[in-house]
């Protein structure tokens, strides 16, 4: 495997048990590889993974995102609903220290957008990450503790939002979009 087709540049070549191959990083966009069998074997082959980006980028993206979002003078020159609709994609798809950078960078956005820079019911799958820990909450309530760092993010994230479509007058569709009509019959049934 390399990342020049003559494979000359970032060669790496790998032979026998899955054990003798380990994981590595090309530069750029383009993995070109090449298959040669000796015919000793008759296994069907190899299978390989690639994931796109590294461990350092994200975290990159985050400082540069989160000092954008610092400088005022910049933020006007800022395409908010698009940076606002893929941070919560992203924010949908990490886990762990990604997700709560990534909510913390949509807290952000929402504290300093213009009146109705970013489309707000994007959140719903995040509310429904946010309804299911507060029911496990409530389930748990004979073990009081402490709330997790996801929970207690997305519980601010939420409450400033809350708060936001309320100062814009949009609080009753904010929620209509954010739950499903299953959830609004138990509650009005409750």
């Amino acid at each position: 495997m390399s990342s020049s087709s003559d494979f000359q540049q970032d060669r790496h070549s790998f032979s026998g048990s899955p054990q003798k191959w380990n994981d590595f990083e090309l530069p750029g966009d383009t993995l070109y590889y090449r298959f040669t069998s000796d015919m000793s074997n008759t296994e069907w082959g190899y299978k390989f993974t690639v994931t796109a980006g590294h461990l350092g980028r994200f975290q990159t993206g985050f400082e540069i995102l989160k000092q954008m979002l610092s400088e005022e003078r910049v933020i006007p020159h800022l395409p908010l609903a698009k940076i606002w609709e893929w941070q919560v994609g992203v924010a949908c798809r990490q886990t762990g220290h990604q997700r709560l950078k990534a909510i913390h960078l949509l807290l952000k956005i929402v504290q300093c957008s213009a009146q109705r820079d970013c489309d707000l019911t994007l959140l719903k799958p995040l509310w429904q990450l946010f309804t299911h820990m507060e029911n496990n909450l409530c389930h748990d309530m004979a073990k009081p503790g402490i709330l997790l760092p996801l929970h207690r993010a997305l519980a601010e994230l939420f409450f400033v939002t809350e708060n936001r479509v309320t100062e814009l007058g949009s609080l009753q569709e904010y929620l209509l979009a954010l739950n499903t009509e299953d959830h609004l019959h138990r509650c009005t049934a409750q």
